[in-house]
């Protein structure tokens, strides 16, 4: 399955979570919806992964905690709030250069309309 077959089954289940409960819960109540909706759909998924970081040739197991990584193609990062600010973007960019995955999704839930609230983040796609 490609990133970008794995994104549309991802944005389906955001839209399906908005839809039914709207905006306005905390982000880890909209994580753990989301991780079942994905499980649902029989996608391997890891949540709350820590991931190393590597830095002048030595690993640093004090690296990050992905949200939700799907098929270890796919990081999502997911938020609630009322803006997206240009550091949420930057943080997303940074995991996926660290993993060297190439797609990441910035996901804020705490939007009027759902597609309002997904961006799409790559990294060499």
């Amino acid at each position: 399955m490609t990133e970008n077959e794995i994104a549309a089954i991802v944005v389906d289940c955001c839209y399906k979570i908005h839809t039914s409960l709207g905006p306005g819960l905390l982000e880890s109540v909209y994580e753990e919806i989301l991780a079942y909706e994905i499980g649902r759909k029989g996608l391997k998924l890891q949540r709350q992964s820590g991931l190393p970081v590597v830095y002048d040739n030595i690993e640093l197991d004090i690296g990050f905690r992905a949200d939700l990584i799907v098929e270890e193609k796919v990081i999502i990062e997911i938020k609630s709030v009322e803006l997206l600010s240009k550091i949420h973007h930057k943080q997303l960019q940074t995991y996926l250069k660290l993993t060297r995955l190439k797609l990441g999704l910035l996901i804020n839930f705490n939007v009027l309309l759902i597609k309002d609230g997904i961006k799409r983040i790559v990294n060499n796609l």
